[in-house]
Parts: structure tokens; sequence; C-alpha cells
């Protein structure tokens, strides 16, 4: 059915998204129809769909990308989204995120840098900003806490050890490990991720803290200062 220029009311009923959902199944719908059912409705000119479909077009068809917007950016770009369809969009964003964390077994250890990075890329891939993470374990290996110790960028001078293995004692932690993202994609390590780590991993030493390893998620991959052979020591 060609459904330019017309209401989804007007639609054919298995074209429409909420009841194409019930018909069909969630899996049978495109991200724009998904969208469009948060979003409920459009604009005077768009249907909901066509406003959605126009959203994830400037996001360059990527979740990832959407997901980095906050409302006001979302209200100033599109016309016909405003504060409450802005807010829905940002708040099915950020459940997504958390899912993948919220079904992590509490008790499962990590058995390597694949399972910090399924843990924390949920938390930070969308960011449009750099934050440093620090993810505690006990003597099983299984994480106690995780913890945001900077924001907006990464530097030796931001990053205090003291407050870092503050918290590992405080929690009896046995090991720590570290975790940040690079916003804008490039996986490499720079000159300050390496003094980071060393420096930390030097304290952890002090202290009887091991510091395992060191992730930089980019997008939907990861850097490993373990798997590279690059923790110091």
């Amino acid at each position: 059915m060609n459904t330019t220029n017309l209401t989804i009311k007007e639609w054919a009923v298995e074209d429409r998204p909420r009841e194409k959902l019930q018909k069909s199944g969630v899996r049978h719908l495109s991200d724009a129809e998904l969208l469009a059912i948060l979003i409920g409705s459009g604009s005077r000119n768009q249907t909901a769909v066509e406003l959605s479909r126009n959203i994830l077009r400037a996001a360059d068809n990527s979740l990832h990308v959407l997901g980095r917007w906050n409302v006001d950016e979302l209200r100033s770009k599109f016309k016909g989204v405003g504060e409450a369809k802005a807010v829905t969009i940002v708040a099915a964003l950020e459940l997504a995120r958390r899912l993948p964390v919220s079904e992590l077994p509490a008790d499962k250890p990590i058995t390597g840098s694949f399972d910090i990075f399924t843990l924390m890329a949920p938390v930070v891939t969308a960011l449009n900003y750099e934050e440093f993470w620090v993810v505690y374990l006990n003597r099983s290996n299984v994480v106690v806490s995780k913890k945001v110790v900077s924001q907006g960028g990464v530097a030796a001078t931001v990053i205090d050890p003291k407050v870092i293995f503050k918290h590992a004692l405080d929690l009896w932690a046995s090991s720590v490990i570290l975790c940040h993202n690079h916003p804008s994609g490039n996986l490499t390590p720079s000159e300050s991720d390496d003094l980071i780590t060393k420096k930390l991993f030097d304290a952890g030493k002090c202290l009887d803290i091991s510091v395992l390893d060191h992730i930089i998620v980019a997008g939907n991959n990861y850097y490993s200062y373990r798997d590279k052979s690059r923790i110091f020591g």
C-alpha cells in the first residue's frame, strides 16, 4: 500500500506499527516503526513513521548515534519532536543500554577482556564524551562494584589513584580492571592512556591490588592492554 500523504489511521491495518507488532511480532518491525510507536504521533505534514525515518536518517541510521543525542538536541533538530517525545526516545535508548548489564549473573566470574567489554559497552558506547570507570573484583574474579571516576576527558592529573584504591580497600577487592571509552571511534591508546595504566598498575602493586587490564571501548570494538601484552610490570 502507498502510504504517502496518509495518516497512520488511514493505512491498512497490517501497515500500522502497533497493529503490525500485535499481529506479526516485534521482530518484524523496522527501527523506524519501533521508534514511531515510541513517539506516538507525527506532525501536521508527516506521520510518526515518516518522522522516525527522518530522525534515523539524520543519525546515519545508527541507534548508537541517536543514543548520543540529548533531549534538547532532539527537540532542536526535528520539527514535530517536543519535550515529551524527546524524553521518551532518550529514556528508551537508555533502557536498551542497561539491558545487557542487568542480565549478567551476579556471581559470574570475569574470564577475559570480552566479559568486561560486554559489561561496560552498554554503559559508555553511546556517550559523546569520555568516562573512566573502574571495575572491582573479589578473589573469585566476580564483580563486586563498578565506579565512574572521571568524566569529560582522561588525563593523568584527573585520575586520582587514592580515590580508586580507597574504594578497593573499602570493598576488600583483590583486583581492578580499568575501562574508558573513545567517542571518536579510534581504538588506539593515547600517550595519556599509557601513562594512566602504568600509574595505576604501580599504585596497585604497592597495595597488593592487581590491575588486571585496561579496556578502551570505541563503538562496537574494544582494545585490551592485557590481550596486547601491554600491562606493565
